[in-house]
């Protein structure tokens, strides 16, 4: 079911977005059974979690930690992590760079931007994002490289509001790229779009898609 669920949706998406498989609380066999279907792309919102399964999983897998990261975690993910979702302060990119620089490494990440209504959501409004990449303390961070924006629409039912969201982000995401990352060809990422949502998500320009339940079912 898996496999048949994974090439569906695959066989779906422009050729432009990229494919998040959301593995998290699902066991290794799992994963391992979307691996064998070509999957290379997968996602955890839990650090520990994360850790195990890279340790267990074949090595060419890209892991992206896609939750609420805390800054006393970053050092056990940044041997490895691929992409880092949702980096919503200044405090946490100061760390990633720190443990980058300990590893040797640039890591990618991905600045989050609030438009949900729901408090409860994480991450900058849009001034807070411009003050960020205008301020001397970022421009000093040369570890991390950030390669486009992410963004939960709020969870609810009406699709005018999510589509309007998810349009906001895109807005959002071509003032940044004109302003800041005009001559970076690496920042070319939109990250919105979950189970629920991604196909309004694509329709609005999203590039990359975080799908759990639809591949994997439900908890």
């Amino acid at each position: 079911m898996i496999t048949q669920n994974l090439l569906s949706i695959q066989a779906s998406l422009p050729k432009n977005v990229c494919l998040v498989a959301v593995s998290k609380t699902k066991p290794i066999d799992l994963i391992q059974e979307a691996y064998n279907a070509g999957q290379r792309v997968f996602g955890e919102n839990k650090v520990q979690e994360l850790v195990e399964k890279h340790e267990l999983l074949p090595k060419d897998i890209e892991w992206h930690m896609i939750g609420h990261l805390q800054t006393n975690k970053v050092k056990y993910i940044a041997p490895f992590i691929n992409l880092i979702h949702a980096v919503d302060s200044l405090k946490l990119l100061k760390e990633i760079n720190k443990q980058a620089i300990r590893n040797n490494r640039v890591i990618n990440c991905l600045i989050q931007i609030h438009v949900a209504r729901e408090e409860s959501k994480f991450g900058f409004n849009f001034e807070e994002i411009h003050e960020l990449f205008s301020s001397n303390e970022f421009t000093e961070l040369q570890n991390i490289s950030i390669v486009g924006v992410m963004a939960m629409a709020t969870n609810t039912s009406n699709t005018e509001q999510i589509s309007d969201e998810f349009r906001t982000v895109e807005n959002y995401f071509h003032i940044l790229k004109s302003h800041f990352f005009k001559f970076n060809p690496a920042f070319n990422i939109i990250s919105t779009g979950m189970s629920n949502d991604y196909k309004i998500a694509i329709e609005e320009g999203s590039t990359m898609v975080r799908i759990g339940s639809s591949i994997f079912g439900t908890r």
